[in-house]
């Protein structure tokens, strides 16, 4: 399991950042949970992300 920090939202995409080694991700919020926000945590377990937190 990842876990993703949603650092910023530009239209119909999303900018994750990995927690622990900060690296970018780059993804479609089609495929992220409904109603998250920048700032919200996500974990990544094949293939799904899960809002953690809110």
């Amino acid at each position: 399991m990842k876990t993703y920090v949603i650092s910023d939202i530009s239209g119909e995409y999303a900018t994750l950042k990995d927690v622990d080694s900060g690296e970018e991700l780059f993804i479609a919020m089609a495929l992220l949970p409904l109603g998250v926000d920048v700032g919200d945590k996500l974990a990544y377990t094949f293939p799904d992300f899960t809002l953690l937190d809110k």
